[in-house]
C-alpha cells in the first residue's frame, strides 16, 4: 500500500564541536559532514528503506544540492514527484552536533521547498487521495500542508502530521489528523504543558485530542513513545537499544517513517509503535540523517532480538 509524503529536502551541513560559538567567536570543530536531510525527505527515505512504497512531493532548485536529493531518493527507492524552481535554491540546514553527547541544534533554510503552495498540492490531489497513509510536517508552509491533509482525509488515507518545527496550529488542522506525532518540545509548544516523561506526555496527548486530533504519539527519546487516542487508550512503548548513541539528528524522522510503513501494512498500533521505535533506535547509532536510515532486515532483526 502506498505512502505519500509532502515535505522538504535540504542538504545537511553538519559541524561537530564541543559547543556552539558565541556571537563573534570562531571555534575549531572536530568534524564535518555534508549529506541529505529535511524532515519530509528523511521520512520518505526512512519509510522506503523500511519496506514502504513511498512517493515524495516537494520542490527543488536547479543546483548541485538538488543532485544530492535525487541520488538518495534513487538509492532508497523513493518515487520523487518534484517541481523544479529555478527562481530559488535547494534548501540547506546548519546542524551543530555536540561532541560526546550526540545532541544537536539546527537552523533550516527551506529554499525552493519553502515556496510549496496549495497549487502544488492540488496538482497531485489524485496521488494524495489514493494513498493508504499520508504524512506531512511543518517545514513547508502550513496552507499546502493543511490542504493536503484535507485531500488525504477525503480520500480515505490515514493522515499523520509531524508538527515539526513547532508552530501554532489551528484546531481545524488538528481535526484533519488521525495521528499527530510531536516530540516533547513540540508537544509543550502546542499544549502549554511541560513534557518530561510518559505521564506528562499522556496529558499533552489528551490536550491535542481535545483540540481535534484523533490520536497522538509523543516521542520521548530515551524514554520511548507515548500513544493516546480518543477512547482514552494509553500505550507506553519503551525505547530499544541497538548500540552506542552516535547522533540523534533524524531520530524523529526515522520514527515517523517507520510508523507510516507499519500502519500502511495494517499492523495494530502497539506493533506499529514498536516497529517505529526500532527504526529510530538503529538510526541513532549512525552519523547523519537520510543516509543513516536502517534497512528493513535490520529493523526486523532488532525486533526479533527485542
Amino acid at each position: 500500500m502506498s505512502i505519500v509524503i509532502l515535505g522538504i529536502f535540504v542538504a545537511d551541513t553538519v559541524f561537530r564541536a564541543d559547543r556552539l560559538p558565541k556571537m563573534g567567536e570562531t571555534l575549531l570543530g572536530q568534524g564535518f559532514f555534508l549529506g541529505p536531510g529535511g524532515k519530509g525527505s528523511n521520512q520518505a527515505v526512512a519509510a522506503a528503506r523500511a519496506g514502504g512504497q513511498v512517493q515524495f512531493l516537494t520542490r527543488l532548485g536547479t543546483d548541485a544540492f538538488a543532485g544530492i536529493a535525487r541520488d538518495i531518493w534513487g538509492r532508497a527507492g523513493v518515487q520523487a514527484v518534484v517541481r523544479e524552481d529555478p527562481d530559488s535554491y535547494t534548501g540547506a540546514a546548519f546542524i551543530f552536533l555536540q561532541q560526546g553527547s550526540g545532541q544537536n541544534a539546527i537552523i533550516v533554510s527551506p529554499g525552493a521547498a519553502g515556496r510549496i503552495d496549495t497549487a502544488d498540492v492540488e496538482a497531485e490531489a489524485a496521488r494524495i487521495a489514493g494513498a493508504r497513509v499520508f504524512v506531512t510536517q511543518l517545514e513547508q508552509p502550513l496552507p499546502p500542508a493543511a490542504r493536503a491533509l484535507e485531500i488525504a482525509r477525503a480520500g480515505g488515507a490515514l493522515t499523520i502530521l509531524n508538527p515539526a518545527p513547532a508552530a501554532d496550529l489551528p484546531d481545524a488542522v488538528l481535526a484533519l489528523c488521525d495521528l499527530v506525532t510531536p516530540n516533547e518540545t513540540e508537544a509543550e509548544a502546542l499544549t502549554g504543558l511541560a513534557v518530561t516523561g510518559p505521564d506528562s506526555a499522556a496529558a499533552a496527548a489528551a490536550a491535542l485530542i481535545a483540540r481535534g486530533a484523533r490520536a497522538a504519539v509523543v516521542t520521548l527519546g530515551a524514554q520511548g513513545a507515548l500513544y493516546r487516542d480518543g477512547t482514552g487508550r494509553v500505550l507506553h512503548v519503551p525505547a530499544l537499544s541497538a548500540g552506542p548513541l552516535v547522533d540523534t539528528t533524524g531520530a524523529g524522522d526515522a520514527f515517523n517513517g517507520g510508523l507510516a510503513v507499519a500502519l500502511a501494512e495494517g499492523r495494530p498500533i502497539e506493533a506499529a509503535l514498536r516497529f517505529a521505535t526500532a527504526t529510530a533506535a538503529l538510526k541513532v547509532t549512525r552519523l547523519g540523517t537520510a543516509g543513516a536510515m536502517p534497512a528493513r532486515d535490520e529493523i526486523d532483526a532488532l525486533l526479533t532480538r527485542g
